[in-house]
């Protein structure tokens, strides 16, 4: 089960969320994602674990706890997002479309 950690101390690195979960059961893998800018980390994590019920004792014990000021969120990890084509078409008199690339040039706008 992959598990969700969130408002996770700025500070804490792969090996720091580790230590809080190995006391719940085995761990396969621990992702703390950074910002591609400065590296640091951005505040959240991935864990999973092979073993269901470890992985929802996990849930039940972490979530809710404070560490360094900051009370984590822990839940299940929902499936990525399916990334589009993004959108933001030309529209001459809408000034281009919704999603993730932005919009696009409005004529009518200037």
């Amino acid at each position: 089960m992959r598990l969700f950690i969130g408002n996770l101390p700025h500070s804490y690195n792969e090996e720091k969320v580790r230590e809080i979960f190995a006391a719940h059961g085995e761990i396969s893998k621990v992702a703390v994602p950074t910002d591609r800018y400065t590296n640091a980390p951005r505040g959240f994590a991935f864990v999973e674990m092979p073993n269901d019920e470890e992985a929802k004792a996990a849930i039940g014990a972490v979530n809710g706890t404070e560490h360094d000021g900051r009370e984590l969120k822990v839940e299940e990890a929902r499936p990525p997002r399916e990334r589009g084509s993004g959108g933001g078409g030309y529209d001459r008199n809408r000034g281009g479309g919704s999603g993730g690339g932005g919009g696009g040039y409005n004529r009518n706008r200037w």
